[in-house]
């Protein structure tokens, strides 16, 4: 299993969805401001996690993403092996004596770490990010629809708006 940039930004961007969703569908434009992560590096990584069935998208006004599964059968193994180019490698091959030496060690390694990750649930970080107090704020939905006419206010009441108007002010004052 690789971990990389990629797989850590997946899991942020998925635990930030699991906490809003709550409030609807939640767009990467928000997320990417958020957590500040490029709109277009988040269009890729939504994209594979939507074919692996990870996410669902919304079209439309109020559109964005939302998760698909139950957040405690998503596991953080799940998320970085979706948005990774290569699923984790099954036991090579032997190569060369000098790479028998270590190759255990490895193998042992990438084990451990995709048990590691394949045990923590989606469900458990966000419950970890509640428990730490986070601010989950909703965001204001914009106004649509019909608008009230906006009130005109003069800047300045008393003075006149027309040159006519100055003239019948000049002949009063003087």
């Amino acid at each position: 299993m690789r971990l990389s940039t990629k797989g850590r930004f997946a899991v942020t961007a998925m635990i930030d969805v699991a906490l809003r969703e709550p409030f609807g569908p939640v767009p990467l434009t928000d997320i990417a401001l958020r957590q500040h992560i490029s709109l277009s590096y988040l269009e890729q990584l939504f994209g594979k996690l939507r074919q692996h069935g990870l996410v669902t998208s919304v079209r439309g006004p109020g559109g964005g993403y939302t998760i698909s599964n139950r957040f405690d059968s998503i596991t953080v193994a799940d998320i970085i092996c979706a948005v990774e180019d290569a699923p984790p490698k099954a036991k090579q091959p032997e190569a060369s004596a000098v790479q028998d030496l270590t190759q255990e060690l490895w193998d042992s390694m990438n084990a451990k770490v995709f048990d590691f990750t394949h045990a923590v649930t989606l469900k458990s970080l966000v419950l970890d990010q509640l428990a730490a107090d986070i601010k989950v704020e909703q965001k204001a939905q914009p106004n649509r629809g019909v608008f009230k006419k906006p009130v005109h206010l003069s800047i300045r009441p008393n003075v006149p708006n027309s040159v006519f108007a100055l003239g019948r002010i000049s002949r009063t004052l003087g």
